[in-house]
């Protein structure tokens, strides 16, 4: 791997992974619904909760900046075995949030360009079309990805900070005391609220500010990996957890009538208080604001699927490795990994009208948690053993305790998310996590089994030497 990042483009990587538009339009409209305009509490939650992580998981990169983060740090952690379905989970969390992400996205841009109720068919092949976009700029190399993250940063600066501040100034409809109400409007904080619909919205936020570890599966990409990887990662949940707060604040309180929401009249509140803000003429420039923010997202998510790919592969730990473990010559990327998450991405959008695909997106965000638990886990029972050895960038006497406190957000988000809520009539969909992880375990457990998930060598990776292929 070629090492092309700076700090800057580390943390404009991170950054556009979590992306303020993606983290907050992605769910903004199921959280007011759920629990009202209260619901903005869980972004001060959640956004906590997330710095702490990172602290935890700044501590892992400075010690091994490796490619496939999750992966390689529970491997040096805990051994081959846990590492491997660590960076297992890790990888299908990855790919496929990356699908849903540009599935997500083709809505905005099927807006952008007149159709404005997209049918499932429509949206899944502009969603194909962004698919096969974003592989081709992630192909091409590093400088086109970074140019395209800057690009990312400046449509999130004005559609998230400069429209929130726009809407604060001029279409404030309610007062600040609006987010202390909850889903009748009428009533404030109380017990059965917050335990159920502000928990429910929780679950929903705490899958909005993910990503900032994405900064470590390009580690060996970064100058200065063992220092400038933790503060990307810091630079960028911080960061992103105040724009998200900021914006989402603003758009509450811009709000026109929340009853139009919370009845269900309205089917997209971020678009229906855009509208009445500035008018549908207005909204159109915005929309394609949101689209760059969506697209960069997937390129980030798509090139930290690969890169876990080709972790795994450089240990010779997944079928196909012989092939997936190739640079191409002149810009070293992993074009045979990047294939891979694109066809995968490809098949999500051939079940999307489907009972799976509900499965499947479900299953992400708690996939995701239980990949953070991995190395939390096992990294605080390396802290309390003694066995830990901090890198150069560590936070000192604070590290176990912040170790503590990161594994029992991580542990209650995952609870609180793959809870199941009876949210349909049909038992695989409210028991989706457990439906999709059981499949993705037994499939890797198969793996494992046949021999072709096992690495020849359990050697630590990227340190004395490495495998040098190309295409």
């Amino acid at each position: 791997m070629k090492r092309e990042f700076s700090l800057w483009s580390a943390f404009a990587f991170a950054f556009a992974f979590i992306s303020p538009i993606v983290a907050m339009y992605g769910i903004y409209g199921l959280a007011l619904s759920t629990a009202g305009p209260g619901f903005w509490w869980t972004f001060v939650v959640v956004g906590i909760g997330q710095v702490l992580v990172a602290l935890a998981f700044a501590e892992f990169v400075s010690r091994w900046p490796l490619e496939g983060s999750i992966y390689q740090w529970t491997k040096k952690l805990a051994g081959e075995v846990a590492g491997w379905f660590a960076g297992w989970v890790y990888m299908w969390a990855l790919v496929i949030i990356m699908a849903t992400v540009a599935y997500a996205g083709a809505g905005f841009l099927a807006q952008f360009v007149g159709i404005s109720a997209p049918t499932a068919l429509q949206q899944s092949g502009i969603a194909l079309g962004i698919l096969l976009a974003g592989s081709v700029v992630n192909l091409l190399g590093r400088k086109f990805l970074k140019a395209v993250m800057a690009c990312s940063i400046i449509a999130e600066v004005i559609g998230s900070l400069g429209l929130g501040t726009y809407l604060l100034i001029f279409h404030r409809n309610n007062g600040f005391g609006a987010i202390m109400h909850g889903s009748d409007l009428a009533s404030g904080w109380s017990w059965a609220y917050a335990s159920g619909p502000f928990l429910m919205a929780l679950a929903f936020t705490a899958w909005s500010i993910l990503g900032f570890e994405s900064a470590g599966a390009i580690a060996e990409e970064v100058k200065d990996p063992q220092r400038n990887v933790p503060k990307a990662m810091l630079y960028s949940v911080g960061f992103i957890a105040a724009v998200v707060a900021y914006a989402s604040l603003a758009v509450t309180l811009a709000v026109p009538d929340f009853d139009v929401i919370t009845s269900g009249e309205v089917a997209d509140p971020v678009y229906y208080v855009l509208e009445s803000a500035l008018g549908s003429a207005a909204v159109k420039p915005i929309l394609f604001l949101f689209v760059v923010g969506f697209l960069a997202s997937f390129l980030a998510l798509q090139a930290s699927g690969s890169r876990v790919i080709w972790s795994y592969a450089r240990d010779r730990a997944l079928p196909g490795s012989k092939i997936l473990v190739r640079l191409s010559k002149t810009e070293a990327q992993p074009v045979p990994a990047i294939l891979v998450t694109a066809v995968i991405g490809a098949f999500v959008y051939l079940i999307s009208t489907t009972d799976v695909y509900s499965v499947l997106v479900t299953f992400t965000a708690g996939g995701y948690y239980l990949a953070f638990l991995f190395p939390l886990v096992t990294g605080l029972i390396a802290r309390l053993r003694g066995q830990w050895v901090p890198g150069p960038w560590n936070l000192g006497k604070l590290s176990t305790p912040v170790a503590v406190l990161a594994v029992l957000w991580a542990s209650f988000a995952f609870i609180n998310i793959i809870w199941p809520r009876h949210i349909s009539d049909s038992w695989y969909i409210n028991w989706a996590f457990f439906v999709a992880m059981g499949v993705i375990m037994a499939l890797g457990t198969a793996i494992r089994l046949s021999g072709k998930g096992t690495p020849l060598t359990d050697r630590p990776v990227g340190e004395a030497d490495s495998i040098k292929e190309s295409v």
